[in-house]
């Protein structure tokens, strides 16, 4: 199967290019590795910042994109890419089922990993009180006390959500101040029960069967804080190692490649959080797919 163009990923930016590249009567298919995935936007809370769509839910907000796309008949493909192979003008995508197909483009919009602490404790308490998505998971904290972990929009995003579910929240982070938008930190800083800890660090997560306990370093001293659940909000990896030796990657992994999404390799082009960027939002990852499409278009064009 030849294709114009894959698209690598279905979140806002992947789905973004599927509606371009559909107006642009290319030949595309975009490769989901979660059955009707919207990525991450799917796991938000209440979205403000997307202009003339405010107020929904993160799974709401991803839905209409997916619905846009599909009602241009863009075609999916649930299967996970493992490989880019570069040929002769071409690229060949080969997934985990075995499949591979033949494409003229590719454009990459895997986007990011939740990152771990890496503590003791994390990795045995996963799924048992350690968590990495408050919208998933927060109702099962009812009344109860939760620690956040991070200093981020994420961060205080999932504090303001768990506050008005949980009892206590604790709001832990490594640095004297918050990199969150100022209009977050306001809204989080007039929440009764939220407890900030500054400048602090957790050194390790305790339980039996379930998690307990979390213990906090600060300045030399350790704090031990009876609690129930940890949402964990460190910031994200990318996922580029498919065009690792491919298309240069920055010191952090993400895919250098330019508002018009172009990367070093010729054919591929980077939309979204996986790409070099200040502001990484659901409106700079949609701009990202718009451009890549018509990159992608242009290129074929060029190139024919």
């Amino acid at each position: 199967m030849m294709y114009d163009v894959i698209i690598i990923g279905s979140g806002p930016a992947g789905l973004s290019a599927a509606v371009y590249a559909q107006r642009a009567c290319l030949k595309c298919v975009i490769a989901e590795k979660l059955h009707r995935g919207t990525g991450q936007i799917s796991e938000g809370g209440k979205v403000d910042n997307y202009p003339g769509i405010y107020g929904v839910s993160g799974f709401e907000l991803g839905e209409k994109f997916r619905s846009h796309a599909e009602s241009l008949g863009a075609e999916f493909y649930e299967g996970e890419a493992v490989s880019i192979t570069p040929l002769k003008d071409m690229y060949k995508v080969s997934f985990s089922d075995g499949n591979a197909f033949d494409t003229r483009t590719i454009i990459y919009a895997a986007g990011t990993s939740r990152r771990r602490l890496g503590v003791p404790g994390e990795a045995e308490f996963t799924g048992k009180g350690v968590s990495y998505c408050a919208v998933c998971d927060g109702a099962f904290y009812k009344n109860k006390t939760v620690a956040v972990i991070g200093g981020g929009d994420t961060a205080l995003g999932d504090a303001e959500i768990l506050s008005s579910i949980a009892e206590k929240v604790y709001l832990i982070h490594r640095r004297s101040e918050f990199r969150a938008g100022a209009a977050l930190q306001k809204r989080v800083s007039k929440l009764s029960n939220v407890e900030f800890l500054m400048n602090s660090t957790v050194s390790k997560i305790s339980g039996e069967g379930k998690v307990r306990s979390l213990t906090v370093s600060y300045n030399a001293a350790e704090r031990v804080l009876p609690v129930d659940g940890v949402f964990v909000a460190v910031g994200s990896s990318p996922n580029s190692g498919l065009l690792k030796g491919i298309a240069e990657l920055d010191s952090s992994g993400y895919v250098i490649a330019g508002e018009d999404g172009k990367t070093t390799a010729k054919g591929i082009f980077a939309a979204g959080d996986v790409r070099v960027k200040n502001l990484r939002q659901v409106v700079t990852a949609a701009a990202d797919g718009a451009n890549c499409a018509d990159s992608a278009e242009r290129y074929i064009f060029e190139n024919k």
